[in-house]
């Protein structure tokens, strides 16, 4: 039965951890894996996350399931967080899933089931997992202009033209901010634009908020604990009414039943415990501000040193970009140049998790980069 199956051609990015796990250079640098590094090179335990951990382990007298849904009160402070103070937010219904992308797979299988003929517009480029995570669930994809690789920035002329031509059989999905790979935002008024095209023409937004915190601040962004291998995530449904939410997301419950069955428990206890703390809370939120701040400051030495070794501003999109990506025009030649001759680590395609940078790095990337004729 299964000698049919082709050896697979692996995940590029895994494949690159791989690689960068395998190489004995003591200088290497990986910028490869998105996730956030500090200063040490370590992906560090937030001390809000070590504390309620303790709690958990002190005070936690029970492992036995909790539903479909997960933690309910966990899922009320998620979409508290995202959605207090909107008139959204008492019209919406959210269930904890596994990871953000088990949120993406059960909202897609909503909508098959919902709109099988859907198509769904993701944004050229994109997370490299939207695209097969619709496509299995059995939907249509499609893309539009996002990203203008000459400056950089999002191309909002291109982008709402094609946005303006969409009905009710598509839906748009759109990153909350830090985009991932480019970068680059879409501006508050191409936002506000968006919003009166869904209203007036009847295409379904779907919104992924994956580095909450990480742009220009927690509230500005509109969440993240560094939890990575928790796979916390959650599904927040708003509909017309209260009541088509909720029934919207005991379908959903449905058919994660189907699937992972229930969401494991550990992660969401952990983001429950810290939120509804105060004093846990302003610990978290501080080292999140620190984290948004030490992003920030390396973008800012990241232009400050090509400025200085191109003697041009080339590069000062690293300055304009938030979180923890940015979108380079980096040859697939370059960048294994980089790899073989400096031992960097850069995904193909170009891009670079500066987050994943240490402050004593850049010079020595920016020299690399400028060496090899980027």
């Amino acid at each position: 039965m299964f000698e049919t199956i082709a050896a697979p051609k692996g995940d590029p990015i895994l494949t690159l951890i791989q690689e960068f796990q395998n190489d004995p250079r003591s200088d290497k640098i990986d910028l490869g894996i998105g996730v956030y590094r500090d200063n040490s090179g370590r992906t560090p335990i937030m001390k809000a996350v070590a504390d309620a951990e303790k709690y958990l382990l002190e005070n936690e007298i029970t492992k036995a399931y909790q539903g479909l849904a997960g933690d309910e009160v966990f899922n009320g402070h998620l979409q508290s967080l995202l959605l207090s103070g909107t008139q959204a937010e008492g019209r919406a219904s959210t269930l904890q899933t596994p990871g953000a992308s088990g949120a993406l797979r059960m909202l897609a299988d909503l909508i098959a089931t919902t709109r099988p003929n859907a198509t769904v517009w993701l944004s050229n480029p994109s997370y490299i997992n939207h695209r097969p995570i619709m496509e299995r669930a059995g939907l249509t994809v499609k893309t539009y202009p996002y990203l203008s690789m000459e400056t950089k920035a999002v191309d909002e002329i291109a982008m709402l033209e094609q946005i303006e031509t969409l009905g009710q059989d598509d839906v748009l999905l759109l990153h909350g901010c830090c985009h991932n790979p480019s970068g680059a935002d879409i501006s508050l008024e191409a936002w506000q634009k968006i919003a009166g095209l869904a209203s007036k023409n009847g295409f379904l937004p779907f919104v992924d908020i994956a580095y909450q915190g990480l742009g220009d601040g927690l509230s500005e962004d509109a969440k993240n604990f560094g939890l990575y291998r928790e796979r916390i995530g959650g599904a927040i449904i708003v509909a017309k009414t209260a009541e088509i939410a909720r029934n919207s997301r005991a379908k959903v419950c449905e058919l994660a039943r189907g699937t992972y069955s229930m969401p494991p428990a550990h992660g969401a206890a952990i983001v429950r415990t810290i939120l509804q703390d105060e004093s846990r809370r302003q610990s978290w939120q501080q080292e999140l501000n620190a984290m948004n701040q030490r992003v920030n400051g390396l973008r800012k030495s990241l232009v400050e040193s090509f400025r200085l070794a191109s003697q041009s501003e080339r590069f000062d999109f690293f300055g304009h970009h938030k979180g923890m990506f940015s979108l380079t025009d980096f040859s697939d030649d370059l960048i294994s140049q980089l790899k073989a001759e400096h031992g960097i680590y850069i995904v193909a395609g170009g891009r670079i998790n500066v987050a994943g940078l240490r402050e004593s790095q850049v010079v020595t990337l920016v020299n690399a980069v400028i060496t090899a004729g980027g």
